[in-house]
């Protein structure tokens, strides 16, 4: 039963805020054939807008962690979960994102999927997973979490394969389902060995009992491990990120969402909330910071040789999300989470940005057959101009302050990290701004028909992309570094929940240190924007369209290091001929030998036994009497 007894205002909104992009999914699956036009569209982004307006509400009657109890759920033995929703400081970040984001995607997509066939499943599904993203940063135990993540994964693959009649998109949903259920495996055993360890899957119990345990604890590790594979595969983490690249088959606004403000976050949120165990365990803390650290580094190298305009996005998204679990890995929660804001407004722009230059270009996505787009779509230059200087960390740009926020708190822990997280840094800039310049400068390299066909997006499309700049301008001011003000906002507001205990981040890097690093970082990006406009808005800056043409490092980067290759032939291949091997040999021949061996022994005793069926009434007479006898005579000796 939901009790309304003691719960304060801001629980009681977080059942409508759930409940109400179900509710458009729902409404928009029952009528779906009633709903003509843009409808659906609408419907679906008023429920997400009635959502953000509620969380706003929800966030400013915010005080302190608030839980609201909804009803039992499993009583099994010693195992009690209750379905409660739960609100604290990180929720609250989470929600305004979700939906807030979530709404200028809806919005967006509007105009982008206007005239699709499916458009109202495509609406129906994005509440689903707006749903089920919600639940996921609101439910008040691990398996409510767990729920919410897999159905954020459901929708992926949903979503990916959307356009499902390209069997090349087919595959790719199929990638992105699949490999997540790696992770997913890991986080199920990390819940498993949390109830084994507390007794309760419950946040509260659950974190409050860890506090007694000591720092470097096996137990408490070995959960924390198992809980970030989960955290590998959602956020798109070095083994498991070749399926985020793939996922750029689905419409834009579908990466805009999953790459940016959901899906791909969850993983970031789930350590975030999960502080308290992760500041008890320094080797695990280890484990995420050098993997983000390589992931960074790795996916921003691939960037770099991509002709894709989304595929470029795709590995950046995948870099960033490193430098996220960079920060974490370094006991920065409230950088890594702050860079999950920054990089929701400038990332959702971007892709966003790049679906408007993709609309104008009639479905066209190769940036070698582009170039010229800035007098032909202004605004869309304008915001993605906007968002790239964001993301490349211009000084009083969002993404300036949270960067460079991580490469310092990622400096006070290991310097050789730091430094290959700068060289990232850099990469950044370069792969970003070669992006920029090869589609909006130099000449024209579509078709004549795109040429005739080139126009600025709608005004329902260009209205989110303008919020999001402003986003992208503006965001970065709720965490200002000491050089600026003494008062972190975000920092400040987050630190009720965060874990002191084994905490890295013991102190601040010097003025001289956050000086030194504004100046080498204005210099550097003056560098490479010079370089890069200079070499890229010259006919031989444009990428060959022959692979052959290309030198061998840039085979290299442009194949992804041959990784999707690799995994075919060591894993999916040798998976097939052990699935075949199994079914010719073993299931043809054994399994099914024995089972219609079995079939043809009976139908050979019942061939012979029905010849004791004659129809002779003294035969059976005799053999009654014969019966008889010999049950006497075994008594008789027993």
């Amino acid at each position: 039963m939901i009790n309304f007894s003691n719960t304060s205002i801001a629980a009681q909104l977080l059942l409508p805020i759930l409940l109400a992009p179900l509710l458009g999914f729902l409404t928009i699956n029952w009528w779906s054939k009633s709903l003509k036009g843009n409808a659906a569209g609408y419907l679906a982004s008023g429920c997400i807008g009635i959502s953000f307006l509620l969380s706003l509400f929800a966030v400013t009657h915010l005080v302190g962690s608030q839980e609201w109890i909804l009803t039992d759920w499993i009583n099994a033995g010693d195992l009690n979960i209750p379905i409660g929703l739960f609100i604290d400081q990180a929720t609250a970040v989470m929600l305004l994102i979700i939906t807030g984001v979530g709404f200028l995607i809806h919005l967006y997509a509007i105009g982008y999927m206007h005239d699709d066939e499916r458009v109202n499943n495509f609406f129906g599904y994005l509440n689903l997973f707006i749903f089920f993203m919600l639940l996921l940063v609101m439910g008040n135990n691990f398996l409510l979490m767990f729920a919410g993540w897999e159905g954020v994964g459901l929708c992926s693959y949903l979503l990916i394969g959307f356009w499902f009649k390209n069997s090349e998109y087919v595959k790719a949903a199929n990638k992105a389902f699949i490999m997540n259920r790696i992770g997913d495996l890991g986080f199920l055993l990390g819940m498993i060995l949390i109830f084994l360890t507390f007794g309760s899957l419950n946040y509260s119990v659950v974190f409050e009992s860890a506090k007694d345990f000591p720092s470097g604890n096996s137990t408490i590790t070995a959960i924390c491990i198992l809980l970030f594979i989960g955290a590998m595969g959602k956020s798109a983490q070095i083994p498991l990120y070749t399926w985020l690249p793939d996922a750029m088959a689905g419409p834009t606004p579908v990466s805009a969402l999953i790459h940016a403000a959901t899906m791909v976050t969850a993983g970031i949120y789930m350590i975030v909330r999960s502080n308290v165990l992760y500041s008890l365990s320094p080797m695990a803390l280890d484990l995420v910071m050098y993997t983000g650290v390589i992931t960074a580094l790795w996916s921003g190298t691939i960037a770099l040789a991509q002709t894709d305009i989304k595929k470029v996005l795709a590995y950046s998204t995948v870099s960033q999300l490193g430098y996220m679990f960079a920060a974490l890995g370094a006991g920065a929660y409230a950088s890594g989470l702050f860079h999950v804001m920054t990089h929701a407004f400038f990332k959702a722009l971007l892709f966003l940005a790049a679906g408007s230059v993709i609309h104008a270009m009639s479905g066209e996505q190769d940036i070698r057959k582009m170039g010229g787009l800035k007098s032909k779509i202004p605004v869309t230059h304008f915001v993605f101009l906007i968002g790239t200087l964001a993301i490349t960390g211009v000084p009083l740009l969002s993404g300036f302050f949270s960067k460079d926020e991580i490469l310092a708190s990622v400096w006070l822990e290991n310097k050789f990290l730091f430094s290959l997280l700068a060289i990232t840094s850099v990469m950044t800039a370069v792969y970003m701004f070669r992006l920029y310049w090869l589609t909006f400068y130099g000449q024209f390299r579509g078709s004549a028909h795109q040429a005739d066909h080139l126009h600025e997006s709608p005004k329902v499309m260009t209205i989110p992309l303008i919020i999001l700049a402003v986003l992208s301008i503006v965001g970065g001011y709720a965490g200002l570094p000491e050089i600026i003000s003494h008062h972190h906002l975000l920092k400040e507001y987050l630190a009720p929940l965060l874990s002191t205990a084994g905490s890295r981040m013991g102190g601040h890097p010097s003025h001289v240190f956050e000086y030194t690093l504004l100046t080498l970082s204005v210099f550097v990006l003056l560098m490479v924007i010079l370089s890069t406009r200079k070499h890229f808005t010259a006919p031989k800056g444009v990428p060959k369209d022959n692979e052959s043409e290309l030198s061998i490092l840039g085979r290299i980067l442009y194949r992804k290091y041959y990784i999707d290759e690799l995994y075919e032939t060591i894993i999916i291949n040798p998976i097939k001929k052990i699935s075949a091997f199994l079914y010719n040999i073993i299931d043809r021949y054994v399994i099914d030998g024995i089972v219609n061996g079995f079939q043809k022994i009976m139908l050979a005793s019942a061939d012979g036994l029905k010849y004791a069926q004659s129809g002779n009434i003294g035969t059976y007479i005799f053999a009654m009497v014969f019966g008889v006898i010999a049950i006497l005579i075994f008594n008789m000796f027993n």
